[in-house]
């Protein structure tokens, strides 16, 4: 249960939390500006926009538990955008993060901005709910539990590490770190083309 759910959802947050893309621009350019209790402001706007995306997820889902085609189907599809997702990862360079020219924003502008960018809804309508399908209740919120815990905390430390210092998201080991997350990315990846390939022999 936990190798299954838990683990899968806390490397996938630690993931979304660390790759580089709009909200985690705006923790470090809120923290930059306005100090690290803003940048925490902008790291828990998943906790508003993510809800209802899950739960449409869920309950779309929910019916499609006997229909291996679409499972399969939505597995690969998962699989091939984790893919993306981690070839991004691997192509980060040192300085990735460029925040001079993002203008104060507030949680709100946060929240509006996430709700906004599609990964969210890609990312539950593929990678996560080939995740969700396969569990009860109990596996499903360790999935939840691990995802956001690691998803809003690796942004929060971000917003810390910003707030001690600017430079040390820039260096090497930052970036090092991103490729490394690649790697594990595109390891799940193939896990859901296998299961979609194993869902489609069925």
């Amino acid at each position: 249960m936990i190798a299954n759910f838990l683990l899968p959802g806390l490397v996938m947050g630690l993931t979304a939390g660390l790759s580089p893309g709009p909200l985690l621009t705006l923790v470090i350019s809120e923290t930059l500006l306005h100090g690290r209790k803003s940048g925490v402001k902008v790291a828990l706007a998943p906790l508003f926009t993510d809800a209802p995306i899950v739960a449409v997820t869920v309950l779309i889902f929910s019916r499609l538990k006997d229909l291996n085609t679409v499972l399969a189907l939505i597995s690969i599809a998962g699989g091939l955008f984790l893919g993306y997702l981690g070839y991004e990862n691997l192509k980060a360079k040192k300085g990735v993060f460029q925040t001079d020219s993002v203008e104060q924003r507030s949680l709100q502008k946060a929240i509006i901005t996430n709700a906004l960018s599609p990964h969210p809804y890609l990312f539950w309508l593929s990678v996560g709910g080939s995740f969700m399908v396969k569990g009860d209740v109990l596996e499903c919120g360790l999935f939840l539990l691990g995802f956001y815990l690691l998803l809003i905390g690796s942004k929060i430390g971000v917003a810390f590490i910003t707030d001690r210092g600017k430079n040390l998201l820039k260096s090497r080991y930052f970036t090092y770190l991103i490729k490394v997350l690649g790697f594990v990315l595109l390891g799940f990846a193939m896990i859901l083309i296998r299961n979609g390939i194993v869902y489609l022999q069925k």
